[in-house]
């Protein structure tokens, strides 16, 4: 089941990035999919005057929904307007209203300084807004079984030891900093007021393939299986798979 494109090179390999973008545009299914993310992350940044900046911007198209938004990766690549860590944003202090990111997060090792970087960039009033994996009944034997990535909800510690920008991760982080941790990452980090996380998505990324599979749904069938996931919405906490996160910068 694994696409022919997605084996050509190694998930750590900057030249993944092309082999990523030429998925997205010979997937309808996924490509609606990141559209719709999209949509929902560009409506929750503030207007007004402050830069948006995109971290892991990757083989996205978040520019087309969110017009001026400042593309960044760890490495160098045709999508990108400037290379950045996200654990030292090279960012005077208050000059963003927002950071923007999709599947960043559970690959940031040390979540806590990257925090800290953003309260400092991100202004008053400014966000956080980002897709994240989610921990459900559905999604554990999913992401534990059938995905590549480390997924540990049992992990005791936010950081992780991390292998590359890819394959490092625990795609557990999101839900474990503010569902299961959330008293402690409050208590730790005051600026930041976690002002949504709606859980979503149980059955179509699945069948999109994602960035290393095949797809198992053709492109036209996208809004039979968004309006059967609409359906199933009062079930969500249990069998949705990621989860749109906004914490909002408080003071």
């Amino acid at each position: 089941m694994a696409h022919t494109l997605a084996r050509t090179v190694d998930i750590d390999d900057p030249r993944a990035v092309e082999v990523r973008r030429q998925i997205l545009r010979e997937k309808p299914f996924l490509r609606r999919i990141y559209q719709e993310w999209y949509q929902q992350l560009a409506r929750t940044v503030p207007s007004g005057d402050g830069a948006v900046l995109e971290i892991g911007a990757g083989a996205g198209f978040l520019g087309e929904h969110l017009p001026g938004v400042i593309r960044s990766d760890v490495f160098n690549h045709a999508g990108v307007d400037i290379v950045l860590d996200g654990l030292m944003l090279p960012l005077a202090g208050g000059v963003l209203r927002g950071i923007v990111m999709v599947d960043v997060l559970h690959h940031i090792p040390q979540p806590r300084r990257f925090f800290t970087e953003a309260a400092r960039c991100v202004r008053p009033g400014g966000v956080i807004a980002m897709v994240e994996p989610w921990v459900t009944a559905w999604s554990k034997l999913i992401y534990g079984k059938l995905h590549h990535e480390p997924f540990r909800p049992e992990a005791p510690n936010w950081e992780f030891q991390s292998t590359g920008p890819l394959s490092g991760a625990n795609g557990a982080l999101p839900w474990i900093l503010f569902e299961r941790d959330r008293a402690q990452f409050v208590r730790e980090f005051p600026a930041w007021d976690i002002d949504k996380i709606e859980i979503g998505m149980p059955f179509r990324y699945l069948l999109s393939g994602g960035m290393s599979m095949r797809s198992l749904a053709p492109g036209w069938s996208f809004p039979l299986w968004r309006a059967l996931e609409c359906t199933l919405r009062p079930w969500t906490p249990r069998l949705g798979m990621f989860a749109v996160i906004v914490l909002k910068r408080s003071r």
